[in-house]
């Protein structure tokens, strides 16, 4: 995929699109009114304080909250009444902050155990091309892998369902920085292959080269926008939201 591409695909239906978008888990109201969109190709990150809502913004649109009203389109198909299941197979992956490896099985055996949600996804041997240190271990059982292979594996692993739009959450939380340039050279190389990707993240410095835009959410709503270019002239404002 060639910089600049995804301005094109401005004419195609967007992968993703929240608008007014609440969502509730039991009687705590999180999300108040989230109004986003990510184009096909994109990687977009989500920033935002603890709390924020961001999290739970991945996990609505998954179908994984209590309760969401408003409208939840993936690829111009209505989602917010449908069950999780259903929702992937549209073709998303999500790979939640506590990752979820089994711990006795093996790291292929982990690799192999989400279910294909769609044709057209990476074989084993791709995943194990972008992440060599999972080849390597792919008969150690999921316990013994360190928290960085581990996260590989709980990435490598929807690569392999035929999902096309990834959702990420703090993927490079805690973990040692090669690991974390692993993690970003992985993203590139999705961006190249045309998966559109919405991540969130609190390590800015990961997230600023990566992302074609950002959105910062506070309290539940997103306050501001701007895109990787405006990025510079925003520092100030991120200070001020982020404390970065």
């Amino acid at each position: 995929m060639v910089e600049g591409s995804h301005l094109m695909s401005h004419n195609s239906t967007p992968a993703i699109v929240l608008k007014d978008v609440h969502s509730w888990y039991g009687e705590s109201h999180i999300m108040h009114g989230v109004n986003l969109e990510v184009m096909p190709g994109e990687v977009v990150t989500l920033l935002g304080r603890n709390g924020a809502g961001r999290t739970t913004t991945l996990r609505a649109i998954m179908g994984l909250v209590g309760k969401r009203t408003g409208s939840i389109q993936i690829n111009g198909v209505e989602t917010v009444k449908l069950a999780p299941h259903h929702i992937a197979r549209l073709g998303l992956g999500y790979c939640p902050e506590e990752r979820g490896i089994m711990t006795s099985l093996t790291c292929e055996e982990n690799l192999m155990l989400p279910p294909k949600v769609a044709e057209g996804g990476m074989s084993v041997d791709e995943i194990y091309e972008m992440f060599p240190n999972l080849k390597a271990r792919k008969s150690s059982p999921g316990g013994r892998l360190s928290g960085g292979e581990q996260q590989m594996l709980a990435v490598g692993r929807i690569l392999r369902t035929g999902a096309k739009i990834l959702l990420l959450d703090e993927i490079s939380e805690g973990l040692a920085p090669v690991i974390v340039q692993a993690l970003a050279r992985m993203i590139r190389e999705l961006r190249k292959r045309g998966f559109t990707v919405l991540m969130v993240e609190q390590n800015f410095r990961f997230a600023a080269p990566l992302a074609d835009r950002f959105y910062i959410m506070e309290r539940g709503l997103i306050v501001r926008e701007f895109t990787a270019a405006e990025l510079q002239d925003n520092m100030d404002m991120l200070q001020e939201y982020l404390g970065v």
